[in-house]
């Protein structure tokens, strides 16, 4: 069975809910959730932030989209730990944990995006964070690396493109 953290974006492009997303990153987001609501398992805080961010941006009481149904499906599996696993976090302040792996990267790292990488670190096995079109993620990923946080880019070419649109004349950081 193998564990991901999943950002909320890869739900949301799932559920369409992405303009910009390509159909093939779409599909890509599709095929991975439903990989972790068949064979997977889900990574969480003990607090259920990243839960109640996937809560706050879909509708998982209508269904709608494969987002939504992985969201009722994580609603549905927390006290399963082979679907849903959860990790303590020491918050120290607003969105500092103490899990956090990288305290020089913590200044630039966007404060919604520091409890994925600070779950994934705090898990005895590093789960990877499944990542789709934050661009931010492409410069984030070496220095997590270095501390066991992997990054998988569910969506290469299309944060390829949001990157080099984000930030004309930078060359885009290579991929793991």
């Amino acid at each position: 069975m193998t564990a991901r953290v999943v950002d909320t974006n890869v739900i949301l492009v799932a559920n369409k809910a992405h303009q910009d997303a390509s159909p093939e990153c779409v599909l890509a987001c599709v095929e991975l959730l439903y990989d972790i609501m068949e064979n997977g398992c889900l990574v969480l805080d003990d607090q259920y932030r990243i839960l109640r961010e996937y809560q706050r941006k879909t509708e998982p009481v209508k269904d709608k989209g494969v987002g939504d149904m992985f969201v009722k499906w994580a609603l549905q599996n927390i006290k399963t730990p082979a679907k849903v696993r959860v990790i303590p976090l020491t918050e120290l302040e607003p969105e500092i944990f103490a899990e956090f792996p990288c305290k020089a990267l913590e200044a630039v790292f966007d404060r919604q995006d520091r409890k994925f990488a600070a779950v994934s670190h705090a898990h005895a096995d590093r789960p990877p964070i499944a990542q789709a079109c934050d661009s931010k993620w492409l410069e984030w990923w070496p220095p997590l690396l270095l501390f066991g946080v992997r990054i998988i880019f569910v969506c290469r070419e299309d944060i390829c493109r949001f990157y080099a649109a984000k930030n004309p004349g930078r060359p885009v950081p290579p991929l793991p």
